[in-house]
């Protein structure tokens, strides 16, 4: 095995997917904490603790207590390397999301144990399914109560439409909660609380059948053994290719917070998650263990030091290796790039990279050129597909409070729409700018991220618009006779392209019928 392809081979490249709350940034810092990345977990923020959770630093994040950038967190564990994405928890960071979950291999999926599967776990699940994206399972919050453990297996099914196969079981929650049964390998995991910042060696008691364990059960024996006869008989065993398929997910029972349960989930992605996967393009399908570069741009984050006025544009290694100094083809403009200074990410300690392999995250300096969905290569042709951007659903007229920064307005909204945290349509009848969203909290986002980082202050107002749709016609004649008759509800979104802002359904419905000749697009893939 060569030493690339021995790389390539450690590497486990997996992005949180959960409900808002479920436990996700609290589970991040333990999986840091396992990793050896940080010394103590960062209590995540209770109205107490001046400790903000490591992986959340934008300043209306520690605000607000939710991780609204993904960031990204590479750390060594049992002779693997391990890329973490942490991915926005709040419901309405979808596009961001969607695009984080274009650059993973594997998915951890936190469930809340008292609440089970719940509207937005069901959303990125939808997401993960395009792709079979592998999920490892995490029922979290055992120091609390919880419903039924069968029934969240069930509900998991039943919803999700996936294969559900206990790995662990637990024994009690809440004041009860005394830790968990490895099913297959016979053997139980004492729990005991108060360790929740620092790593601990758990007590093992080997078989359910013995005096240790009659005496860690007590009372509970004999009800939990029958209960684990229930359990084996009714629920799926764990089969690898199922699980690399998509089709199964292991699940795993703990509490992030009191930091039990995190290790076990851990050596699963590292022991049965897949590592880098080939990639399709346009053109070909991209193996990681190919000797030349290639990598895709997936998000793009302004500002991550607000000491820099730069923005960083992650990227995924799909083939190949970076090296310090390298030359890059940046295949949307054909032009070549020296990279010298790409980052690695620990949360936002930022570090300079000597040499990167596929599956591994990299940040680049971008200084306006870089876009989501770009690809770089050692000089080949290519364009990765599957990163697209999505219809928003929600609009805002902005005015602007001082008319003499209205080129600031522009320029920071340019910049935010390139980077994915809104997205910004100037219509062709009026200087009006019209901002998009998927969630109510992105205005928000825009707004204060206009004030911090650009100096400009605005405000929104209602607008009439249903929905946006990326107009497509290979008539040009045709085209320019849509263009002439709808101009009224055209606009030009951030990356130049027309768009058609319908005012109502009906409306929508009455031009895509009144002009067959021109497609109203729902997604546009980033070209």
């Amino acid at each position: 095995m060569t030493h690339q392809a021995a790389e390539v081979a450690k590497r486990r490249t997996f992005a949180i997917i959960s409900h808002p709350d479920a436990g996700k940034t609290t589970i991040t810092e333990k999986l840091l904490l396992m990793g050896k990345a940080i010394a103590v977990a960062g209590t995540v923020k209770s109205r107490k603790s001046d400790r903000h959770a490591t992986s959340d630093w934008m300043e209306m994040e520690k605000q607000r207590g939710i991780s609204i950038t993904t960031s990204v967190m590479q750390f060594p564990y049992r002779d693997h390397m391990v890329n973490l994405l942490d991915t926005p928890g709040h419901e309405d960071f979808s596009e961001d999301t969607y695009r984080t979950l274009t650059a993973v291999d594997s998915a951890l999926m936190v469930l809340d144990g008292g609440k089970g599967v719940e509207p937005r776990t069901i959303a990125l699940m939808d997401v993960c399914r395009l792709r079979d994206t592998p999920i490892v399972s995490f029922i979290n919050k055992l120091d609390r109560d919880i419903r039924d453990p069968i029934e969240l297996l069930d509900e998991i099914e039943a919803v999700l439409k996936i294969k559900a196969a206990p790995i662990t079981w637990p024994i009690g929650c809440y004041r009860d909660f005394k830790g968990v049964y490895h099913l297959a390998d016979d053997y139980i995991i004492v729990y005991t609380a108060g360790h929740g910042h620092e790593r601990t060696e758990t007590k093992i008691i080997e078989k359910l059948d013995s005096d240790e364990a009659r005496a860690h059960l007590g009372d509970e024996y004999d009800r939990f053994v029958d209960q684990l006869e229930l359990v084996q008989g009714a629920c799926h065993e764990f089969n690898q290719q199922e699980f690399l398929d998509g089709q199964l997910t292991p699940v795993f029972f703990g509490t992030a917070l009191g930091n039990f349960g995190v290790d076990h989930v851990l050596d699963a992605v590292v022991d049965w998650a897949p590592k880098p996967l080939a990639r399709v393009a346009n053109e070909r399908t991209v193996e990681p263990v190919e000797d030349k570069f290639t990598g895709f741009v997936f998000k793009i984050q302004a500002n991550m030091d607000p000491k820099h006025r730069d923005r960083i544009a992650f990227m995924r290694i799909c083939s190949g290796k970076y090296e310090k100094g390298m030359k890059m083809r940046h295949v949307r403009t054909g032009k070549d790039v020296r990279i010298g200074d790409a980052l690695t990410f620990f949360s936002s300690e930022r570090e300079q990279l000597e040499e990167a392999f596929a599956g591994d995250i990299i940040g680049l300096h971008n200084h306006g050129t870089i876009q989501i969905g770009d690809t770089f290569t050692e000089g080949e042709a290519l364009g990765f597909t599957g990163i697209p951007h999505f219809a928003p659903e929600l609009f805002r007229r902005v005015r602007l409070r001082d008319p003499l920064k209205s080129k600031q307005l522009r320029q920071g909204l340019q910049q935010l729409a390139e980077e994915g945290a809104t997205q910004v349509f100037f219509p062709e009848r009026s200087n009006d700018i019209i901002l998009g969203a998927v969630g109510v909290l992105q205005f928000d986002v825009v707004a204060s991220r206009l004030k911090e980082e650009y100096k400009v202050e605005c405000s929104y107002e209602p607008i009439t618009v249903y929905s946006a749709r990326w107009i497509d016609c290979s008539d040009k004649k045709k085209l320019e006779e849509f263009s002439n008759k709808a101009v009224e509800n055209l606009a030009i979104d951030g990356g130049g392209h027309l768009t058609y802002l319908a005012p109502t359904r009906v409306n929508l419905a009455l031009m895509e019928e009144r002009w067959p000749d021109v497609k109203f697009r729902a997604t546009r893939e980033h070209h």
